[in-house]
Parts: C-alpha cells; structure tokens; sequence
C-alpha cells in the first residue's frame, strides 16, 4: 500500500515571481533520475497535481490546463515533488508510462548540442 507524506505544507511555491504565473517543471525518471521534460505549471495544475498524484502542467501554447497522458495514456505518476531554493522552480520524480515526448522519444532531450572529450584541463 502507498503511503503520501506532505512533508512541509507550509512551503508556499512563488508563482507571482513570474509575470505569467508560471514555474518551470523538471521532470525525472524516479527509477534512474534521467530527465524526461520541462514543462510549466500555473497554482491550478499544482493543486491538482498535488490532488491526483498524476502531473497536470499548463500549456504555454495552447493556454490550457493538460494532464499529461490524457490523450497519449503516457501518464505521469508522481512519487516525489522537490522546490528549489527560491521556490520558483520544481523538481517532479514521476514513475512515467510510455514515452514521456511528444516525438514517441523516451526523454525529450535528444538532440546534443555539445559534447566535451576528453580531460584535458
């Protein structure tokens, strides 16, 4: 049987920092820690992330709330939700089903920029 711990509900996540009411999301594999996405979040897709257990973000594009896996049914269970130091940026470790990119990638960080060999100092 699961058990939820609220560790501290007196840590109130700063959404008025940002113009738009809006914090970055981190999102993470909870078996092995790879990042899976960034998203963002409005205090409704908070709450209700925080309600259901599953990640509810809202969408910059089309100014919706969007429960991930509602269409895909690549789903995002929540195991654990870190804030940063400032409380405006959160850290979600999901137990996630199916690929967690819209492309049908595993990660949406596919494409390598750069890439440093070597240990030359």
């Amino acid at each position: 049987m699961n058990k939820t711990i609220l560790k501290d509900d007196s840590l109130k996540i700063d959404f008025a920092k940002s113009p738009d009411g809006l914090v970055p999301v981190i999102v993470t594999d909870v078996a092995d820690g790879q990042v899976l996405m960034l998203a963002y979040m409005n205090e409704e897709s908070y709450q209700l992330t925080l309600e259901t257990q599953e990640t509810w973000y809202w969408s910059r594009s089309r100014q919706e709330l969007w429960h991930k896996g509602e269409t895909s049914g690549h789903y995002q269970s929540v195991k654990k939700i870190t804030a940063d130091c400032d409380l405006d940026t959160l850290l979600i470790a999901v137990e996630q089903i199916g690929p967690a990119c819209h492309t049908g990638a595993r990660s949406c960080f596919f494409n390598d920029v750069l890439e440093v060999e070597g240990d030359e100092a």
